[in-house]
């Protein structure tokens, strides 16, 4: 294997971690979006519990233990919205090194491939000169021959 392939190998391998990085930050990202919605969904939920129970107490006297399970009922649903803001926060910090990573893994690919071309340049240059000696060495052989022929030829004339 030349050491043009072996790069191109590393190439591919760093790219595959590349895409993976990618796709790592997609599904964090839709899991986020998720997240969000049900946040969402927890807050309007909230926000109805409390219109509900705002009409329900208004019209008729609310005795203190319908008061007090209202309370904890409410303060069960802060809870589950506080957990769920964690929730996001985690998920942002975690798109967040994602995101680093990825940029990482790009740059890597980034550099790889301009090695690569570096490299594969240098080799073609190389055999160019070769390939340029050779023709040289080719004309100079013939030149020599040609001058050695017609040296040659005039000594027999002579």
């Amino acid at each position: 294997m030349t050491a043009i392939q072996t790069l191109n190998k590393v190439v591919d391998i760093a790219e595959k971690r590349r895409d993976e990085a990618r796709a790592a930050l997609a599904q964090q990202q839709r899991e986020l979006q998720i997240a969000n919605d049900q946040l969402q969904q927890l807050q309007t939920y909230a926000t109805e519990a409390q219109q509900r129970w705002m009409a329900r107490s208004s019209g008729a006297g609310v005795d203190a233990q319908q008061l007090f399970h209202q309370r904890q009922f409410m303060h069960k649903i802060d809870h589950a919205l506080e957990f769920q803001r964690g929730v996001i926060a985690n998920r942002e910090a975690l798109i967040e090194r994602s995101q680093g990573q990825l940029m990482a893994a790009e740059r890597d690919v980034a550099g790889l491939r301009k090695y690569t071309e570096r490299k594969l340049q240098a080799a073609q240059q190389i055999a160019q000169r070769q390939e340029q000696k050779a023709t040289d060495e080719m004309a100079l052989s013939i030149h020599l021959r040609q001058s050695l022929a017609l040296a040659q030829a005039q000594g027999m004339r002579s």
